[in-house]
């Protein structure tokens, strides 16, 4: 027997479905001013592109705009506008069917040049029902262009809805709120002040509101929207001082922006971009790292949200700026992106536009570079760890101190010190410290010193975890001075090198006892090359964690590792003679503490026990 296949459709509640809109979809009441808003202004678009092929439809000369009204003593709020309007079958079909667009109908029945010059924005059919979050009853009063049928359209959300002809209407359609109870704040005018400016604030038609006067509104009416888009306008037409106008009414800074990228791109993806990099750093920048809101998405010209975390990694949220795109994912209450392949496309366009924007910056003008580094560098820094695929780019644009450096604002790239390598160094030396003068002072770097070697000083606290990702630059390895053996010998030889070595070799039993009074708190005891001046230092294995960050680690209520650190000693130095030549069991042991804990010292640590070491510098003073 041949099984009998049946098709059937999916039913659906009405009413709970309204409910469903109305009560389950948006998570901010105040979106239904933008889905309103949003629709006049389509309602208006649809107008302009009708008129081309039939002008009679705007023989009346009224301005496409949008008029939002309040009545306090009626407690409604209304939306206005001069558009397209609707007959009777547009009412039926796209207020009293449930996720039917009539902007999309239309977008369907456009060419593809005449799309991408519209500025239609709904696509699911839904957003007037947001209406019914603020108001219990719901009226609709429309006339088509070119028709002289109005209709009134009433409804309270409940799934049912009245309509009736309406006489003496203009062209357009006037929506028209009954606000609950709870939503009579909408009646304010700063509110809708506040919400128009935030969600509809460049739509390419004004937005009015009407002036009020003792807290009422009066007939005179104000445009309150900029009702003009910069990012979308040709570069070519924009001033220098529009930009950062915009900058300053966008990012509510006082200062000018440091620079800005100004990009439209057209092809698999379709998005404007206009970007900022602040001159300076908000106060309380450093407290935000999770809560990044300096870039807003725009979808034909319509805010929808704060999207920085979606299209632009942590480490590049100091940048403030618009995106705006005609084809991103969104969900259906505009309130949130899909992570989609087209939304990581659009986030590594976005990144390679800053990226090649603060290269731009760096090449062309030191000076304001240095000035961007000092409120963000340390950003870039997390950038190493965090984008492999840019790794290389950002390391270019670090910035360092060295020893040749007179302070440490005083910085370099990576590429300015492979330019002053000597000629046998192939590694790129550099020296992690808890402080600048703990890196610029400390003892592992005296005999580079002596030999004129330069060596970078990362003296901030993420510099080590930054160049435990950043292995190399250019093709140079980096290397750590502080951490494993040294070669020093094809660097330069140091003119008393027969004086050391001939230390060196007499050393050995030095070593020995050294390492039998210290025990496990050092790994290894031995003689250091990278000395000529201090008794001793602290050296760590390559993959050992430096000290300083151990420190910070277990502050923070983390493990670490314990790793004992090696002792080097320099045998040439008094306090290391006077250990090698003390009988006394008890001095020799106050002498390679001291040994110890003053290489402790040198790397920035709190000892365990800071009397006794001042107790055995004591004894050593007086004999």
């Amino acid at each position: 027997m041949t099984a009998t296949v049946e098709s059937f459709k999916f039913e659906a509640e009405v009413q709970q479905v309204l409910h469903l809109v109305i009560h389950s979809l948006y998570s901010n009441r105040d979106i239904f001013i933008r889905e309103l808003v949003s629709n006049a202004s389509d309602a208006c678009d649809k107008l302009r592109f009708e008129a081309i092929a039939d002008p009679a439809l705007t023989a009346d000369g009224a301005e496409l705009r949008i008029d939002v009204s309040v009545d306090p003593e009626a407690k409604t709020l209304t939306v206005t506008d001069t558009g397209i309007g609707m007959s009777r079958a547009e009412l039926i079909d796209n207020l009293g069917t449930i996720a039917r667009s009539g902007t999309r109908k239309f977008l369907e029945q456009l060419g593809a040049s005449q799309k991408a010059d519209a500025n239609l924005i709904g696509q699911f059919g839904v957003g007037f029902y947001s209406a019914f979050i603020v108001a219990d009853r719901v009226s609709v009063e429309t006339r088509r262009a070119g028709s002289e049928e109005g209709w009134r359209w009433a409804s309270d959300g409940s799934g049912e809805f009245t309509l009736e002809p309406a006489e003496g209407l203009a062209r357009g359609t006037r929506i028209t709120l009954h606000l609950k109870e709870d939503a009579q704040d909408y009646l304010q005018s700063w509110k809708l002040r506040s919400l128009i400016t935030t969600w509809s604030d460049h739509i390419a038609f004004p937005v009015t509101l009407p002036k009020f006067e003792d807290g009422k509104p009066t007939a005179e009416r104000e445009t309150v929207n900029q009702a003009a888009a910069l990012w979308m306008r040709p570069k070519s037409e924009i001033t220098d001082e529009e930009y950062q106008a915009f900058y300053k009414h966008l990012g509510h800074d006082f200062n000018e922006p440091l620079a800005w990228t100004h990009n439209k791109v057209e092809g698999n993806q379709n998005f404007s971009s206009l970007l900022f990099v602040p001159a300076k750093a908000p106060f309380d920048f450093q407290f935000n790292r999770d809560e990044r809101k300096g870039l807003k998405l725009y979808v034909k010209r319509v805010f929808i949200m704060d999207a920085a975390e979606q299209m632009l990694p942590a480490y590049l949220r100091f940048v403030r700026g618009v995106v705006d795109s005609d084809d991103l994912p969104l969900n259906v209450s505009r309130e949130l992106l899909q992570n989609t392949r087209q939304l990581d496309k659009l986030k590594s366009a976005l990144t390679r536009r800053v990226l090649d924007l603060l290269d731009r910056v760096a090449s062309d003008d030191a000076e304001k570079y240095a000035g961007f580094w000092r409120e963000f560098g340390g950003l870039l820094k997390e950038g190493i760890a965090e984008d492999h695929g840019n790794r290389e780019r950002l390391a270019k644009l670090l910035r360092f101190a060295s020893t040749r450096s007179e302070g440490p604002e005083d910085r370099m790239s990576l590429d300015d010190y492979i330019g002053r390598m000597k000629a046998e160094q192939d590694a790129i030396l550099y020296l992690t410290a808890d402080g600048w003068n703990a890196a610029r002072n400390s003892p592992q770097l005296e005999a580079l010193k002596a030999r004129g070697v330069e060596v970078l000083l990362l003296h901030e606290r993420i510099d080590e975890w930054m160049v435990g990702y950043l292995h190399e630059y250019a093709g140079k390895p980096l290397k750590n001075v502080a951490k494993g053996e040294l070669d020093l010998d094809k660097l330069g030889e140091p003119a008393d090198k027969a004086e050391r070595e001939a230390l060196k070799e007499s050393a050995g039993d030095t070593v020995k006892q050294l390492k039998g009074v210290l025990g496990e708190r050092v790994k290894e005891v031995r003689v250091s090359d990278r000395l000529t001046q201090s008794p001793s230092c602290l050296v760590l294995e390559e993959a050992d964690m430096a000290l300083h960050m151990q420190r910070l680690l277990k502050a923070a209520g983390h493990e670490a590792p314990n790793a004992a650190p090696v002792l080097e000693v320099n045998p040439g130095h008094g306090l290391v003679k006077r250990f090698a030549e003390e009988s006394d069991a008890a001095r020799r042991e106050d002498l390679a503490l001291l040994l110890f804990e003053q290489a402790m010292l040198a790397e920035g640590a709190a000892l365990d026990d800071p009397a006794a070491f001042l107790a055995r510098v004591n004894r050593t003073i007086l004999g």
